[in-house]
């Protein structure tokens, strides 16, 4: 079930959280943070390459980056078994920035975008049909656990795709997510 959970940054207690998206998304709205779910009807075998993804979801994505101005979308697809998992969760799990927005639709599994802005972080287990779309400049970081099962489609407008630049600050180690 998808859910937020709102801490300060200084005290990993919690003082929000909701799972109903009618409750996530003013409070995501606060950080110019966009939440939704996407009803869509796209059925995939299990063993669906990325092409094979990309084109179900193209009437999406196309209206999606039509309406983000938007130039690219690949897929990511992160199991246990992947040669990388390990070196990928320590990538995306320290906190960094991005100067451009980071757009992430989650056709199946889960994982968590935590969000460090105004002095709280934001922690949102996203899950399949989950759309979340994070502004250029804010501190986040991701993580699917040790064991990820994850496929996510990523929105790019710069066709250089995903780059980082990382705050250096150890953060995320304080405030591990459940």
């Amino acid at each position: 079930m998808t859910r937020l959970t709102v801490y300060h940054d200084n005290a990993p207690e919690v003082v929000f959280t909701a799972t109903e998206p009618a409750e996530i998304v003013p409070v995501l709205r606060e950080i110019n943070v966009g939440f939704e779910r996407w009803d869509a009807p796209v059925h995939l075998a299990p063993d669906a390459d990325s092409d094979a993804i990309l084109e179900a979801f193209r009437p999406y994505l196309d209206a999606l980056m039509g309406t983000t101005g938007a130039g690219s979308a690949d897929v990511i697809k992160l199991t246990p078994d992947h040669p990388q998992a390990s070196a990928l969760r320590e990538k995306f799990l320290e906190e960094h920035t991005h100067s451009e927005p980071e757009i992430r639709f989650f056709v199946a599994g889960s994982g968590h975008f935590v969000l460090h802005a105004n002095g709280k972080v934001y922690d949102i287990l996203c899950e399949k049909d989950d759309l979340i779309q994070v502004p250029a400049g804010i501190k986040h970081w991701f993580d699917a656990g040790a064991e990820p099962s994850f496929i996510a489609l990523r929105v790019f407008t710069d066709m250089s795709g995903w780059v980082a630049q990382y705050t250096g600050d150890a953060i995320s180690s304080r405030f591990p997510v459940t």
